[in-house]
């Protein structure tokens, strides 16, 4: 993998040493604000610590770049821009995951990480290094060009082919941010405390506030689909993958197990392998028709209604049904 031995030592490094010439490049803009750094969608999402051990077992689904970086130090803007760039060309063949070692200090200290960019590879919950400190523009071409299609394929071989979610518009161009406003600023009011639970990662808590909405009001499609996506989250987002797997391959009339690697599906983004997984299970299984309707019912409500994978599954459960 790439490695750089350049000394790039941006804000306060873990360590206490601060690094005077950093400062000079700090800015007050967050992520996707106008002079900020490019904000996270498409395949990029940002990581805390309350849910990485989540994106360490999702690893096992899709395979991640992890991004330890500073998002105020606008040095890193241009890397981050390609690297999100690269990532969203994939179409989910893999995901970008940013970590800011300035307030997620534990993820840093695991990676051993005092000082920011480090990239490395996730791939069935194994890191593999691809760089430390600032890259040339060769060793940033190489890894756009080489070494994330080199991750992909070396994942393939490994069994993990699963699609990562796509997370809404990608808006990673802060020149154009002004035009959009802060994502947190576009949550309803009425959601606002279930969004903040969900991005601390108290996913059960999030789909209880979200229940509260939706009792207010049945017809919030958003609320549907965030609690949906909650209580997924909640109840697998952090199973092991290959223990969750071997157990629904060792007991394919269980219930339980196909439920749960159903899950395992949608977070992967396996969107049709869940569905078709559950109806071809129903249609076996007709004793286990309330759990398994409940489910796929709450998987229906995260794609976009206009999917044609969701039109496909519920008729196929209207026919089993009735």
């Amino acid at each position: 993998m790439v490695d750089s031995n350049k000394q790039f030592q941006p804000g306060v490094s873990l360590a206490g040493a601060v690094d005077l010439e950093a400062l000079s490049h700090q800015v007050k803009a967050q992520p996707g604000e106008q002079g900020g750094a490019p904000s996270a969608g498409g395949y990029v999402i940002d990581v805390t610590t309350s849910s990485f051990q989540a994106v360490m077992q999702t690893s096992g689904t899709f395979p991640i770049l992890l991004l330890l970086w500073v998002p105020t130090d606008d040095r890193l803007f241009p890397l981050v821009k390609t690297l999100s760039d690269a990532v969203n060309a994939q179409q989910g063949k893999v995901q970008l995951a940013r970590v800011d070692i300035d307030t997620e200090t534990q993820i840093a200290q695991a990676f051993r990480v005092q000082s920011a960019p480090a990239l490395y590879a996730l791939v069935g919950g194994r890191p593999m290094p691809i760089l430390q400190g600032m890259p040339s523009d060769e060793e940033l071409t190489q890894v756009t060009d080489e070494l994330i299609p080199q991750v992909i394929q070396l994942a393939q071989k490994s069994g993990i082919t699963g699609t990562a979610p796509y997370q809404g518009d990608d808006t990673a161009d802060a020149d154009g941010a002004a035009e959009n406003a802060d994502s947190k600023d576009q949550v309803p009011p009425e959601h606002q405390q279930a969004y903040a639970l969900a991005q601390q990662g108290d996913y059960s808590g999030a789909a209880e506030e979200y229940k509260k909405v939706l009792q207010a009001d049945p017809s919030d499609k958003i609320a549907q689909r965030e609690r949906s996506k909650a209580l997924l989250l909640a109840r697998s987002g952090n199973a092991d993958v290959n223990e969750v797997r071997k157990a629904a391959a060792d007991s394919p009339d269980d219930v339980t197990a196909q439920l749960a690697v159903a899950d395992i599906d949608m977070i992967g983004g396996q969107i049709q392998d869940a569905f078709e997984r559950l109806l071809d299970f129903l249609q076996a299984h007709r004793a286990d028709s309330q759990a398994v309707r409940e489910r796929l019912l709450e998987f229906f409500a995260i794609p976009e209604p206009t999917d044609p994978r969701l039109a496909h599954a519920r008729r196929r459960l209207a026919t089993l049904i009735y």
